[in-house]
């Protein structure tokens, strides 16, 4: 009976030991932000994480910007961006890990019109989910005092478009 039980409590967590490492060898998250403003201007861009952050960007009308990371263990993964062009500036999160993991597939495809981002949309085909600008406050994003960008946790692809 006692090994029985040992085995029992092998298998057990030997169970729960593989549902821990799916979870942190699922894969990296691909972002791509897209110019859409139809007015034919360029989209400046900068995205950032608490640690990381990606540079300046200049997209002309239809051009991307792709960058690809591993997402949190602990679900709290986020990318904020601010959005620039004419008199025009925005800031929108961009990956929130909660928010986008399920909606996303790991494929977060935005769209950028100068009434906000649309997500690509997985079963319709079409950038069809609709988000608003962040609300602006106080100093300008609402990433304020995240800390110091660095390149210590980004695995990080970016291309250009």
């Amino acid at each position: 009976m006692f090994s029985f039980q040992r085995y029992l409590f092998s298998f057990v967590l030997l169970v729960f030991l593989a549902h821990l490492c799916h979870g942190l060898f699922e894969g990296k998250a691909h972002v791509r932000i897209i110019n859409g403003l139809n007015t034919g201007e360029d989209l400046n861009l900068q995205c950032k994480s608490k640690d990381d952050d990606l540079g300046p960007q200049t997209l002309g009308f239809n051009k991307f910007f792709e960058f690809s990371f591993g997402p949190s263990f602990w679900k709290d993964t986020l990318f904020f961006c601010r959005f620039w062009w004419g008199n025009e500036y925005h800031y929108f999160d961009i990956y929130k890990q909660k928010r986008d993991e399920d909606r996303c597939l790991k494929k977060c495809w935005w769209f950028v019109q100068a009434t906000g981002p649309c997500l690509l949309n997985g079963t319709t085909g079409a950038y069809d989910i609709c988000e608003e600008w962040n609300p602006e406050l106080q100093g300008g994003s609402s990433q304020v005092g995240t800390g110091i960008y660095d390149s210590k946790h980004l695995k990080s692809i970016e291309k250009v478009g």
